[in-house]
């Protein structure tokens, strides 16, 4: 009796997946890969998430709720001064740049995915369900982070959390993963000929390219996102070459205040009537009372300079911008604490949206280049840039900065 020459028409049967790249060697490689990137990934954005000094300020805080899950969580430094730039930079662009090897390694396993029985065995049953949660995990924490970088985030509930428990949710499965087949994958690097494997379909086409030549579409993808994305981290004429990038194309403007913004005056929901010199007052709040101070009387004070970027969540950067201000551990001094600042709270002008308040350490209060910043290279902030003054600190996420200083309570938070 011949074999019936008609293929399966369901995806779980075996002979169902017929291309010939799929193989053991090729997913080796492709897991391999995915295991360096994504390790990196989770540890950049673990970073990430401390920089903001959640344990700070339930006002820096997105998920309250994270219990055991904040235990690694330590003081933000100020030094180097481009370390969120460069953490941010990288978690970001690294996370874009994986996103043809992820789709490739699902598309070289996805034979598993169908295959029946369901579980085997208890040890296969739970093989199958760390496999379902490493899948579903990965496609989660990339979706959203791409959301978040493209769109300014459309998903349900807030992003923070969501991305943050996924994050340690999919680690925990990708981690029980390469424990059990990492092994397996350095083996499969050693033969170059593939050996009998449910991946290997038991009715192969003709291929059309081969597996190197597979690798090489993979790392094409990879290097053309990367291409066009990286450039954001670095502004300038780079900045052009981020065409996949929400804040590529160039710089928004031209001038001492044409660089990068996340949020305009107008979007933020400012009044220029509220930011009149007539009308604008910074209160400062502390052990000795309340000091209020209009820009002019804040202008006559000791100022300093200071070189240093904004650095954004959703991996955008600017270089180096020349601040002038005042610096934040004399506004502490104006209300009783001359010789140990405390931590800061600092609240913008802003009506609405997420850290229009956001809370400061005591060291980042500190270091003699945190400002409340009056000028940018040399001339007035713009309305864009924050005016008539706003916060500029070493290191911290851009959010941090607050724009369209109100008040500032020094002291217990």
């Amino acid at each position: 009796m011949r074999d019936d020459p008609r293929p399966p028409r369901l995806p779980t049967s075996p002979g169902f997946w017929r291309s010939p790249l799929r193989g053991p060697w090729l997913t080796s490689v492709l897991g391999l890969v995915l295991l360096a990137g994504i390790t990196v990934l989770f540890v950049t954005g673990l970073v990430s998430y401390a920089a903001y000094n959640p344990d700070l300020s339930p006002v820096n805080d997105k998920t309250p709720d994270k219990g055991i899950l904040g235990f690694y969580l330590f003081a933000w430094p100020t030094n180097p001064h481009w370390l969120y730039r460069l953490n941010q930079g990288v978690h970001v662009t690294l996370g874009v740049t994986l996103i043809p090897v992820l789709l490739a390694k699902l598309w070289s396993v996805v034979p598993r995915l169908f295959a029946l029985p369901p579980a085997r065995s208890l040890a296969h049953a739970l093989e199958r369900i760390s496999l379902l949660l490493l899948v579903g995990g990965a496609l989660f924490e990339f979706v959203t982070g791409v959301l978040n970088v493209q769109l300014d985030y459309v998903f349900p509930g807030s992003f923070y959390p969501l991305h943050f428990y996924g994050a340690w949710v999919f680690f925990a499965a990708f981690v029980a993963h390469a424990l059990l087949k990492t092994p397996t994958a350095l083996r499969n690097l050693r033969h170059l000929r593939e050996e009998k494997n449910d991946l290997v379909s038991p009715r192969p086409t003709e291929p059309t390219v081969s597996r190197r030549g597979a690798l090489w579409f993979v790392g094409g993808g990879s290097l053309l996102l990367f291409a066009t994305t990286v450039g954001q981290n670095f502004g300038g004429a780079l900045r052009r070459t981020a065409l996949l990038a929400p804040h590529g194309g160039g710089e928004p403007g031209s001038g001492p205040n044409g660089f990068q913004i996340n949020k305009t005056a107008a979007y933020a929901g400012i009044d220029a009537a509220q930011t009149a010199p007539d009308a604008w007052r910074l209160v400062v709040r502390g052990r000795t009372g309340t000091v209020r101070l209009s820009r002019a009387e804040i202008a006559r004070l000791p100022l300093y300079s200071a070189a240093l970027p904004i650095a954004c969540v959703e991996g955008w950067s600017t270089p180096d911008q020349w601040w002038r201000g005042v610096r934040l551990r004399d506004l502490a001094a104006l209300v009783g604490y001359e010789d140990d600042p405390p931590d800061v709270f600092v609240e913008s002008l802003q009506p609405r949206g997420a850290f229009r308040k956001a809370a400061l350490r005591a060291n980042q209060v500190a270091d003699p280049r945190s400002l409340l910043a009056l000028y940018v290279n040399g001339e007035e902030l713009s309305p864009d840039h924050g005016y008539p003054a706003r916060i500029i600190v070493p290191a911290a996420p851009g959010v941090l900065n607050t724009k369209w200083v109100a008040r500032m309570t020094f002291g217990d938070l």
